[in-house]
């Protein structure tokens, strides 16, 4: 029989380890609402927790690595563990649970977007204490919950799966096909945060563009007003919310569909930043048909071109893979010339990985390791010098920073962000000791600043 903890004379601690990519977030900030609603206190180590939950990431090797390797401190360091997230849907050949199969001492395994069954594992090894309202937690956002990002910005998730069966992915397999949250329901959470003092909502999903397809758009209904389940509906009510609260709306992962280019005029009118992020992948139409991507590609230039006309200010960022299966020289020379054409402002790359599961794993011309690699560091010195052109534009222009930090008021200084970066994954804006004595800088508060250099993919700017 599996030990249960007596909790009646001791506060209850569940030590938390959330890996992987900001919808994992969003489902660790889920079961951290949860947990502190029911009175559990929950800490970032592993000793002196009377337990530990390991949210996993499973999509590449090198998240795997990971989250085994956390999973093996973790039951080292402490002995009772849970495991929840996209490893713990994973399983081997023979149908078993990876998870279970290397590491048999943990106390369960759950999927992603598990709430309720790690707090069923919870409750069966450490009793709840007790059941405080949830507007009574410390640093939540109401009915948002617990948010694991720094007070002034949160992502919002938006739907959950995808619909799509894309050849280098499994996270359809981990995480099911497309679930789009009731419009009323993101809305209501939006404006708690907006309300708790958030001033950049980052909008997430595995498909933002796809947003309602499964509900075929139905109306839903938000402070007694009609409202369609569709991204154009929800980013117009988002602009509108977050304007008295002058807060930013950023999107991401959004796939380049038409429908996309209906959410360029708000940007161009300032009712959301004129920022998207767009998973291109690829450029070639062969290589994207064989990574059965929804989109060909062969528009995307006209696309962007489009876009730039109507916002000029737009930024667009992008993801892409070199060395995918089949890929040829002269495949991956066109990705180099897309991206001198389309000038991506903030671009990543990955050297193209098998993942276990994936349909791609079959294709014939599997390239070495080696020249995968080789293509990556060429597609990033294209990409860099891309960025590096387009920083050194805004040279002498001013704009609007979000103050991240600032040690001692910001006096000697301090790190922020303009609307051209996106937290984590893009640059950041340098801020110089303010021009007068006399102004100070705050996190979560927004700063002018003048541009005065550029470090690498960093702007260097002076706040007045």
């Amino acid at each position: 029989m599996d030990e249960v903890i007596e909790s009646s004379d001791h506060t209850a601690r569940v030590g938390f380890v959330s890996l992987g990519c900001a919808k994992a977030l969003t489902d660790s900030e889920l079961i951290l609402t949860q947990l502190t609603a029911e009175g559990y206190q929950t800490c970032k180590t592993f000793q002196g927790a009377d337990l530990v939950i390991v949210n996993t990431c499973g999509f590449i090797d090198d998240a795997v690595k990971e989250s085994l390797d956390t999973i093996g401190d973790a039951l080292a360091d402490n002995g009772k563990v849970i495991v929840t997230g996209c490893l713990g849907a994973k399983t081997l050949a023979d149908g078993a649970n990876l998870v279970r199969q290397l590491h048999p001492r943990v106390l369960a395994v759950t999927g992603p977007q598990a709430t309720r069954e790690v707090m069923d594992a919870v409750h069966a090894h450490l009793p709840r204490p007790h059941r405080p309202f949830l507007d009574l937690i410390p640093n939540s956002f109401g009915i948002a919950g617990v948010k694991l990002t720094p007070r002034h910005y949160a992502y919002i998730k938006i739907s959950e799966g995808c619909n799509h069966r894309c050849s280098f992915c499994i996270i359809p397999s981990m995480r099911g096909d497309l679930v789009s949250r009731p419009i009323g329901e993101v809305l209501r959470e939006a404006r708690a945060l907006f309300e708790g003092g958030v001033k950049e909502l980052l909008v997430i999903s595995q498909d933002t563009s796809a947003y309602g397809v499964d509900v075929q758009y139905r109306t839903g209904f938000h402070e007694g007003r009609p409202i369609k389940t569709r991204l154009l509906e929800l980013v117009q009510a988002l602009g509108e919310m977050a304007e008295p609260f002058s807060a930013w709306v950023r999107l991401h992962y959004v796939y380049p569909y038409p429908s996309v280019d209906e959410l360029i005029p708000l940007m161009a009118e300032g009712k959301v930043l004129p920022y998207l992020d767009v998973p291109f992948q690829h450029s070639h139409p062969d290589v994207l048909k064989r990574m059965k991507r929804p989109a060909s590609g062969e528009k995307n230039i006209e696309r962007i071109q489009r876009w730039r006309e109507i916002c000029p200010q737009i930024v667009v960022r992008s993801t892409f893979i070199a060395g995918f299966p089949g890929e040829t020289e002269q495949e991956f020379s066109h990705l180099l010339d897309f991206m001198q054409e389309a000038r991506i402002d903030r671009a990543g790359c990955f050297a193209y990985s098998s993942v276990q599961g994936a349909a791609a794993n079959d294709l014939p011309g599997m390239l070495p390791p080696e020249l995968r690699e080789e293509r990556r560091a060429r597609f990033m010195a294209v990409a860099e010098a891309v960025s590096v052109a387009k920083l050194r534009q805004r040279l002498g222009s001013t704009m609007q920073v979000l103050v991240d930090a600032a040690p001692g008021l910001g006096k000697k200084g301090g790190l922020g962000r303009s609307y051209a970066d996106a937290p984590e994954i893009d640059g950041v804006v340098k801020l110089l000791p303010p021009e007068k004595i006399s102004k100070t800088l705050k996190v979560g508060e927004f700063t002018r600043a003048r541009v005065v250099g550029t470090e690498g993919h960093d702007l260097v700017a002076q706040p007045f």
